[in-house]
């Protein structure tokens, strides 16, 4: 079972900004191959982490506000919020090892 959970504009804050732990967000789309790519990762990651941090999906044709607030140009693009901050940004779909290299500063 996933551990992902959906971010939308509704739940933003209080999943992000106001979460105890370190969050790693996917900004992805459905058409989006490379995002698909990168989805097992993220679920292995989203497991692994389980309680240290928490991984959230942010879909830009449904949340296109949230994708302009973050001014995301291309997807999929990974970014970790800590302490209601952005942590650390990359573009592209990453091997599963980058991925966990890019959250582990955080956690």
């Amino acid at each position: 079972m996933s551990q992902e959970i959906t971010v939308t504009s509704a739940n933003f804050q209080k999943e992000v900004m106001e979460s105890s732990v370190p969050v790693l967000i996917d900004f992805w789309a459905e058409w989006c191959m490379p995002c698909k790519m990168i989805a097992p990762s993220l679920d292995q990651l989203a497991e692994a982490y389980k309680g240290k941090l928490k991984v959230g999906k942010v879909n830009v044709d449904v949340e296109s506000d949230l994708a302009a607030k973050f001014n995301i140009i291309s997807i999929p693009t990974l970014m970790v919020f800590k302490d209601g901050k952005t942590f650390a940004q990359k573009v592209g779909a990453l091997p599963k090892r980058d991925i966990e290299n890019l959250i582990k500063d955080a956690v």
